[in-house]
């Protein structure tokens, strides 16, 4: 049965850590996994949290560390000296290790480094921190199984079992010559098949898909993606074996990233969560609601110009409302449809054939709703002109949105903008204005006023 934790079996890991009955502790949680660790850790005050992880080995509070939400995580780290930190990190592979001492100031990065007893672990560590955070190299683990094109299949076998004992998952096996650059992969197929005196060479698979050290994480997860891998290596600027990608990497990556694009849909200007601080939520929430504020302010000075309308045809005013919501609503779909199709590379074609295409959509669908409005219109005893001048107004908006909403993020785009940002406020600010706009200026020629 899976685990389930429930209040009865947190009150009772809460006691034993007041009592600081460690025995009794290792007893309760002896046969959970470490995701089941991390589970309880965050349901636990700081204080409780580290005396946990000091408690239990450090295999195990070392895979719960990286399954907790970073503020648990960061407060536990703080409490813990870099000693301690240290035989965490010991534990982990490079990545991961690399992740979570990024976390950390500057000079307590240096202390827990001088810690760690493994100098190569450590050497590894310090090299990751180098690259930058949104590039492969700064992605990826240097545990990995490699071996030499010029090996025989019995010399393969005896050093890949001394390798694995250093990595947690034996994806892929990687060939290398003897500059240790990236020449191809192993199949183990291959190699349990192969005579024990042949040579590697005779046997590996020349093509293998790779990026370098400077390859960005979203083209990293795209590649992956395409050709549906396990785990990628990674070469530096010469050809040279240096590491690998691993799908759990990616799938983190890309849980962060839409959790980013989440929140700058919604007008959230940077990443928070629930439990911040009122400043941190403030600081993230207040651009787009300033944005949003001088866009109704200019939504009423566009109203203010069209005064002598709204009285000889007060009833328009009832439907600027309508207007600017389905402006908004319009402009939200396309820019969330194309901001998908970038993220995921399929926005494919011409600029042109995409023009086409929209305005073709919005023309199908702003003809049904102008449709259903003059319908409504006739139900509630409007104005036969007025009816009209409401429907045309819809189907321009509706074009002139649908276009904002897809142009916007490709242009964007084309400029190294994360075009996340043209969804949510920006796109039903700009359009609320146009919405607003269109709809009094096509009154004044329909109605003639």
């Amino acid at each position: 049965m899976p685990f389930q934790l429930t209040d009865d079996f947190l009150s009772q890991v809460e006691q034993h850590i007041a009592n600081k009955d460690g025995l009794a502790l290792k007893e309760l949680l002896q046969e959970l996994h470490f995701a089941d660790i991390a589970e309880i850790l965050e349901e636990l005050n700081s204080d409780e949290a580290t005396y946990l992880i000091k408690l239990l080995e450090t295999e195990l509070t070392s895979e719960a560390l990286m399954e907790v939400d970073d503020d648990v995580r960061e407060k536990i780290l703080d409490r813990l000296s870099p000693k301690e930190i240290a035989a965490e990190l010991e534990e982990m592979d490079t990545d991961d290790a690399v992740d979570m001492i990024a976390e950390l100031d500057e000079d307590i990065q240096k202390k827990v480094i001088d810690k760690i007893v493994d100098e190569h672990h450590a050497a590894d560590i310090v090299e990751l921190l180098k690259y930058d955070e949104d590039t492969a190299g700064a992605l990826m683990a240097k545990e990995l199984v490699q071996v030499k094109e010029t090996w025989t299949v019995a010399g393969c076998v005896r050093e890949m079992r001394r390798q694995a004992k250093n990595v947690t998952r034996v994806h892929s096996i990687y060939v290398t010559n003897k500059q240790g650059q990236l020449t191809g992969r192993l199949s183990l197929k291959d190699l349990l098949t192969a005579g024990e005196k042949a040579h590697i060479s005779d046997i590996f698979i020349p093509k293998v898909d790779y990026v370098t050290v400077h390859t960005e994480n979203e083209e990293v997860a795209r590649i992956m993606q395409k050709y549906d891998l396990e785990a990628i290596p990674v070469v530096d600027e010469n050809g040279k074996l240096v590491g690998r990608i691993t799908i759990d990497d990616i799938v983190d990556f890309i849980k962060d990233e839409a959790e980013k694009d989440y929140q700058m849909a919604a007008g959230l200007s940077q990443d928070v969560e629930a439990d911040d601080t009122i400043w941190e939520l403030t600081r993230a929430r207040l651009p787009w609601l300033v944005l949003g504020l001088f866009g109704g302010l200019g939504s009423v000075y566009i109203m203010q110009g069209f005064e002598e309308a709204l009285e000889r045809f007060p009833i328009l005013f009832f439907f600027t409302p309508l207007i600017a919501a389905m402006a908004g609503n319009v402009g939200v779909q396309s820019s969330a449809i194309i901001v998908q199709g970038l993220a995921n590379d399929n926005v494919k074609g011409s600029l042109f054939n995409r023009l086409v295409k929209e305005v073709g959509l919005a023309l199908i669908n702003g003809s049904t709703l102008g449709l259903l409005v003059v319908i409504f219109g006739f139900i509630a005893g409007l104005d036969p002109l007025v009816g009209i001048t409401i429907a045309v107004s819809m189907l321009s908006v509706i074009i002139v949105a649908a276009l904002v909403g897809t142009f916007v993020p490709i242009i964007l785009d084309k400029r190294g903008i994360d075009p996340a940002i043209a969804t949510g406020p920006f796109i039903t600010t700009s359009n609320d204005i146009f919405g607003i706009f269109l709809f009094f200026f096509i009154s004044k020629l329909v109605l003639d006023f």
